[in-house]
């Protein structure tokens, strides 16, 4: 097809800003040379890649495929390039608590046993899609990952309760669904483990786009959570209080990598998670 790296550069960065003008911009081209490649791009692949009208753009189906392997093979070319020169760090993401207690343990582990080759933590909103368009090596999920990814369950995880410190229940040792099922639940964005759906009956929620959100809604008063055992571990806070919730079932934790490694160390990375942590 004769598809070259320019080609894939300029769909990646239409399909990121949804804009040709934008993304033009970016790649600091003209709008009419910017047009072009992508005019080329079609012509090659043979397949209408992006649907364009004078008031919106959208990336087709296969533009959506496209897009999505763009910014891997994107990414994997400028890690090559770079490591050429010298090691690049393994990129390991998660949204809200990586490992939990045991996150630093294992990443001492992993220094001990490999110094060469450092791991750089970078929270997600999205950790799959951070794996998809490879902008990370290894993520950390509590949901197992859709098809296309490679994964493994680590460990179990129990869930918590999170409520402000001056919260009648505070001073409980432990607490269940049923103590706050007249409360308002915080549902968290970036966190797809905690639903209405963990209560027997409707119950009243409130969204949050992020994990300050979540805990300054819920260090007010405003609401109470539900989350994995590591978020208390992650995110203390002067004005929140985490109770063992004694009947709601636990959390697998998941090490999630692209099916082909982005990094030459993932499989290693994953060999030591698996001997540390596994379940």
């Amino acid at each position: 097809m004769n598809v070259e790296l320019r080609h894939l550069r300029a769909l990646a960065a239409i399909g990121d800003h949804r804009s040709i003008t934008a993304a033009a911009q970016a790649l600091h081209l003209t709008q009419p040379a910017l047009s072009r490649t992508l005019d080329q791009l079609e012509s090659r692949v043979g397949v209408r890649l992006v649907e364009r009208t004078t008031r919106r753009l959208a990336l087709t189906d296969a533009g959506q495929r496209l897009w999505e392997h763009s910014h891997r093979i994107l990414a994997e070319f400028d890690t090559a390039l770079a490591e050429a020169a010298a090691p690049q760090p393994l990129r390991l993401t998660f949204a809200w608590a990586a490992l939990g207690e045991f996150t630093i343990p294992l990443l001492r582990s992993w220094r001990v046993a490999h110094p060469e080759t450092l791991v750089h933590i970078r929270r997600s909103d999205d950790p799959e899609a951070a794996l998809r368009l490879g902008e990370a090596d290894v993520a950390v999920l509590r949901t197992p990952p859709s098809v296309g990814l490679r994964h493994c369950p680590l460990l179990t995880e129990p869930r918590v309760a999170a409520i402000a410190d001056d919260h009648p229940l505070a001073g409980r040792s432990s607490l269940t669904l049923s103590d706050l099922a007249s409360e308002t639940v915080a549902l968290c964005s970036t966190a797809a483990t905690t639903s209405a759906e963990l209560w027997p009956s409707a119950v009243r929620t409130v969204d949050v786009p992020g994990v300050v959100e979540w805990l300054t809604t819920i260090a007010t008063g405003t609401a109470v959570g539900v989350t994995a055992a590591g978020t208390g571990h992650h995110h203390p806070h002067p004005g929140v209080t985490y109770l063992p919730l004694t009947d709601a079932a636990p959390i697998t934790v998941h090490l999630a990598w692209p099916s082909r490694p982005s990094h030459p160390a993932t499989s290693s990375f994953v060999a030591l998670a698996r001997r540390q942590l596994e379940s």
